[in-house]
């Protein structure tokens, strides 16, 4: 393993106390070594006046064979989720693990206030305290993060794959420091660049509209079964094992769940099951999107979409009449304010969520960068993918100079997963053309 090395004064970083190099490795996972990073870094790394600090945790997984590999970043999807726990015993979590370890040792980064890393679980002070705080969870300050994280291991330059949010995070990472990077993997994740929310939104409404005639193909007599759900929701009729009401819109963002494979069945079988049964009570609320385990993810889940901008609310602005008109259209990862009125794991949020929706965001790229970033990278672009644009990420795709997308429909937005590290070992081929060269 590469020594570890202090990091610079400049990063204000404070690292644990590490054990020796023999004792740092753990094997308790079957398959795999462990270590953990540890850092006290900034919370505004734009701002050296800022005395607040946070507590910023990685996991660094290796192979026993594989000490002397370099380093890969795995940026989580979300925002607001940390990241995977490391198994080889369950192919599917992580399904892209085994491949990486192939050829790297991989840092888990738990992105600042998820997981280990100083986590947000409930609101601290007052709203507009608690609201400029979570300002600083973007990707422009987990990208600062893993620059703290990649000097404190002495590494001059590691790869990084980036899933979903992930990636966005990862295209932050290629605008704002690309010569720390040797080769950059996206799945899902390709943002898009210099457009506003709502224009976003309002794409990912018309691939939620395909998918939405796409499933009633499938299952014609769920149509009427989801129409009946919205009616009863519209009675106060539906609720959560623990009383809460799910609204007609909450009803319909169960079709988040079209975007994953396998996500049709799963909803297909939730439909058989009568509402007023327990068993549809509890797997009802374990399908419905932005749930209170990860309240980051639904309180600040538009801003990963603002590049220099406002979002207002954008997704539930953005609803198109269609929507409105025809109430068996099932909706993906829009965010709705009225369900921090119901839901009463987003209740204490509803305030900070406000005031967030009215933050104006600094932009994340620079176009000129992204064009100048020599760095080879590829891109598994899912065809249907509900939640990231393929007509946005194929835009997004021609501004980096050493980009291969490959676009796909054989998995959708988590193929990265179900793919059991298929789509990871693609991407790593298609870079290395460059790598080589």
């Amino acid at each position: 393993m590469t020594s570890r090395a202090t990091p610079r004064p400049s990063t204000r970083a404070v690292a644990t106390a590490t054990p020796a190099l023999d004792d740092a490795w753990r094997r308790f996972i079957p398959g795999l070594i462990t270590d953990d990073v540890r850092l006290d870094l900034p919370l505004d790394h734009s701002n050296p006046d800022d005395p607040r600090t946070i507590q910023v945790y990685a996991r660094i997984v290796a192979t026993p064979e594989g000490l002397d590999k370099p380093y890969l970043v795995f940026l989580q999807g979300g925002p607001g989720c940390e990241s995977p726990r490391p198994t080889l015993t369950d192919p599917q979590f992580p399904g892209w693990l085994a491949r990486a370890l192939q050829d790297y040792r991989v840092v888990l980064l738990d992105q600042r206030g998820t997981g280990l890393s100083s986590p947000v679980s409930e609101p601290v002070g007052g709203a507009e305290d608690q609201a400029e705080y979570l300002t600083h969870m973007r990707a422009d300050q987990i990208v600062e993060d893993c620059e703290d994280i990649r000097r404190h291991l002495g590494v001059e330059r590691w790869a990084a794959l980036g899933q979903s949010f992930g990636g966005f995070t990862l295209l932050r990472y290629l605008s704002a420091h690309p010569g720390s990077l040797t080769a950059g993997y996206f799945t899902g994740g390709l943002s898009a660049v210099g457009h506003h929310p709502d224009s976003v939104y309002a794409v990912t409404f018309e691939g939620m509209a395909r998918k939405s005639e796409e499933y009633y193909r499938r299952f014609p007599e769920d149509r009427d079964k989801v129409r009946a759900l919205v009616d009863l929701a519209a009675d106060n009729g539906v609720r959560t094992p623990w009383g809460d009401v799910v609204t007609p819109s909450r009803v319909r963002s169960l079709g988040n769940c079209l975007g994953a494979s396998g996500g049709a069945e799963k909803l297909h079988y939730l439909l058989e099951l009568e509402p007023s049964s327990r068993a549809f009570r509890h797997d009802l609320a374990g399908m419905l999107p932005f749930g209170g385990r990860n309240p980051l993810y639904a309180v600040i889940h538009e801003s990963c979409y603002a590049d220099g901008a406002t979002t207002g609310w954008a997704a539930a602005r953005a609803l198109p009449d269609a929507f409105r008109d025809d109430p068996t259209l099932l909706t993906g990862e829009h965010l709705f304010p009225e369900w921090f009125d119901t839901d009463s794991a987003l209740q204490p949020w509803k305030e900070v969520a406000h005031l967030l929706a009215y933050h104006p965001w600094p932009r994340l790229y620079d176009v000129d960068a992204l064009r100048a970033a020599q760095v080879p990278c590829a891109a598994a672009v899912y065809y249907h993918d509900a939640y990231v644009p393929l007509q946005l990420s194929m835009e997004t795709a021609a501004l980096l100079p050493d980009m291969h997308p490959w676009v796909t429909s054989e998995y959708e937005h988590n193929g990265s997963n179900a793919s059991g590290g298929a789509v990871l070992d693609r991407l790593i081929g298609l870079a290395r053309r460059d790598l080589v060269r």
